[in-house]
């Protein structure tokens, strides 16, 4: 039994699916992993279930009806990881842009050095990201310094997506509560562990973008973030959840 559960969510990773996994599980510390998949058409869940006979007590299959948004499948990522026990609960992306080998020192910072989140972070250290655009670099960037100032938050990668979690920080969360499907989902998630006090820690991680498979980033999305922001901020004038 592992006390750490890397979730990880697809829609059409078939490409990137299997590589990634292997790379999780060839960790000198023994992972779990949770694949949430979106009913992707590509077969990514059948790819998976193949794996489970391999690696049948380490990896996870959650299968939901639709694609119904980035936040909605680590809220039923994290819902089922707190119904089985584990300790540190881990957000992963599937197109390798978070390095594998970097989630040992996401772990440490929770389970040794005592922080209850700890952030894969592309800015705590200048911008530490590789073969983005000029442009997406600096909307990335610039969202994260706009929602330190809307927030208050110190955190310098608030949309980061590469995370770890004390069990005791998603249990404190009302997930039924949480608003935000897509980028805004990041920094909502951070903002609920700020405003109840827990310690936020960011680790410098190289941010690489998919070299397989199509970015699931879209206008909405980035809208949604921008000005989702402002209405969360209002709304925790009001309220302590």
């Amino acid at each position: 039994m592992s006390d750490a559960l890397v979730i990880i969510p697809t829609y059409n990773e078939i490409e990137n699916i299997e590589t990634i996994l292997r790379a999780v599980f060839s960790q000198d510390k023994l992972f779990h992993v949770l694949v949430v998949d979106d009913n992707s058409p590509d077969g990514t869940a059948n790819k998976v279930k193949s794996l489970q006979k391999e690696y049948s007590n380490q990896l996870h299959l959650l299968q939901r009806d639709k694609k119904n948004g980035l936040g909605a499948a680590y809220i039923a990522g994290f819902t089922w990881a707190l119904g089985n026990s584990y300790d540190f609960i881990f957000e992963m992306d599937a197109d390798f842009s978070h390095n594998p080998n970097d989630l040992i020192k996401l772990y440490n910072a929770c389970s040794v050095n005592d922080a209850d989140v700890a952030v894969g972070s592309r800015y705590v250290k200048g911008i530490t990201v590789v073969n983005w655009p000029l442009s997406r670099i600096l909307l990335s960037y610039g969202a994260s310094r706009y929602v330190r100032l809307i927030t208050g938050m110190k955190v310098k990668d608030s949309t980061a997506g590469f995370i770890c979690y004390k069990r005791k920080v998603l249990e404190s969360i009302n997930l039924n509560k949480v608003k935000f499907v897509g980028y805004a989902f990041q920094i909502e998630m951070k903002f609920k562990a700020y405003k109840k006090g827990f310690k936020i820690v960011e680790i410098p991680v190289i941010f690489k973008d998919r070299i397989k498979g199509k970015s699931k980033m879209s206008g909405s999305i980035i809208s949604e973030a921008i000005f989702g922001v402002i209405s969360m901020k209002l709304k925790s004038l009001f309220t302590k959840s």
